[in-house]
């Protein structure tokens, strides 16, 4: 991890990284341990004076409370949940898919694409996967450079709270904020638990993702307030949804899945695709989903690696009484190649259907065009879409350009990667650029 002061860009390596000492205070993150204020008191009175408060206690807003607190600065961390980081608990099935090893600046959507660049530079992969290991945390690869803890997503919570612990940090939970306003050079933030005054505020809130976790526009509402620019909002990551008709046909075929690769315009995703009660979901079409408008087809191909037709083509030479959807099955799961077949009524022996019939077989299965009528919305979504407008925000320290002192870091940006690990990535970057910009 870049130790504080080095300039932007330059990152250690792994072992650089590590052997840092203890002495080193404005060095990596791991350094030896400080009095503790985590939900501690206030031990004034109501109102304080920090260097900084920050809103919000997920993945970038720790990472910034940890990074400021160990140059020194006074940090306050507060969220209105009962626990921290509870995105960071139920991600990656309960394991956490905490970074992706291939991650660049490719792999994120924003109306500024080249915002990211810096802060992905300055605290890559290597560096959040050098403090995991620090912790003793086993962690594996999966597929697509997606890294996951071999045992739980509670292990990088309890990693994170145990540095900001070490940093000497203060987290305050249950903590509802009522109102944020700066008075000349102090930013004053009323609680349902009192007054706060910080000389930096962090915005730390998310997207609009996944309510029943908590999440609010609260972040939103603070950029407006002080005339920071919003690009609208959508869910992003999300199932799609089909009409009543569309359901008629793939609600039984609900529960399974095939790889696929799935298209959107240019853009196409190669993953699993998954049937369900509502439409579909899976790995392929979560990606898409960032990138469909309403009212826009999607084109799947149900078998990648298959030639459709020359299946059908040779089996008619060599088994022509076989039944077609027989046939197809050796291609699509039996239940699919069945539905297939009957909704666009090819039935009978493959001797029997001539190459048109077999062509809008291949066309169904290699280039199944479907328009969702929608998506499931911000319910499921695992991702927003959209947000503060990065055009008036410093890349390299995440201020808000014309209010000093106002800071916006991960999801609550314009900045949404895709699924993998990157959203988790671009949290810890924005959050490590912001902490030591404080």
């Amino acid at each position: 991890m870049p130790p504080v002061g080095q300039q932007a860009g330059a990152v250690l390596s792994l072992s650089q990284f590590q052997s840092h000492t203890s002495s080193d205070v404005n060095g990596p993150i791991m350094s030896e341990p400080k009095p503790s204020n985590l939900s501690a008191p206030n031990p004034r009175s109501s109102s304080d004076l920090w260097d900084a408060v920050i809103l919000g206690a997920g993945a970038a807003g720790l990472m910034t409370a940890i990074v400021a607190a160990r140059r020194g600065k006074r940090v306050l961390l507060l969220d209105h949940a009962k626990k921290p980081a509870e995105k960071i608990r139920i991600s990656g099935g309960g394991r956490c898919n905490f970074t992706n090893i291939g991650t660049t600046e490719k792999n994120f959507l924003s109306h500024n694409p080249r915002f990211c660049i810096s802060a992905l530079r300055t605290f890559k992969p290597k560096n959040f996967i050098a403090m995991v290991e620090a912790h003793g945390i086993a962690w594996h690869e999966k597929t697509l450079g997606q890294l996951f803890c071999d045992d739980s997503a509670q292990q990088i919570i309890d990693m994170l709270l145990a540095e900001l612990r070490q940093a000497g940090g203060t987290l305050r939970l249950e903590t509802v904020i009522k109102g944020v306003e700066k008075r000349g050079d102090l930013f004053v933030i009323e609680t349902n638990k009192g007054t706060q005054q910080a000389h930096s505020l962090v915005v730390a809130t998310g997207g609009k993702s996944i309510p029943k976790m908590g999440a609010t526009g609260l972040g939103y509402d603070i950029a407006q307030q002080f005339n920071v620019p919003i690009i609208p909002t959508r869910a992003a990551l999300v199932p799609f949804t089909f009409s009543d008709a569309q359901k008629s046909w793939s609600d039984p075929m609900a529960g399974l899945s095939v790889d696929a690769r799935v298209c959107v315009g240019k853009k196409s995703f190669r993953e699993g695709l998954l049937f369900t009660h509502r439409g579909l979901s899976g790995p392929s079409i979560l990606q898409i989903s960032s990138y469909w408008q309403e009212g826009v087809p999607v084109i799947i191909d149900l078998a990648p690696d298959a030639n459709c037709f020359d299946t059908l083509t040779a089996a008619r030479q060599e088994h022509p009484k076989q039944d077609v959807a027989t046939i197809l099955s050796s291609i699509l799961p039996k239940r699919l190649a069945k539905a297939v077949c009957e909704r666009d009524h090819i039935h009978g022996h493959i001797a029997q259907l001539g190459d048109k019939a077999l062509r809008k077989l291949d066309d169904a299965v290699h280039r199944w065009t479907v328009t969702p009528i929608g998506t499931e919305g911000y319910r499921t979504a695992e991702v927003t879409l959209g947000g503060v407008d990065t055009k008036a925000i410093s890349s390299k320290t995440m201020q808000a350009n014309e209010t000093p002192g106002l800071y916006f870091i991960g999801e609550v940006l314009d900045v949404t990667g895709h699924l993998g690990g990157f959203n988790f990535q671009w949290a810890w970057a924005s959050g490590y650029a912001a902490g030591n910009a404080l």
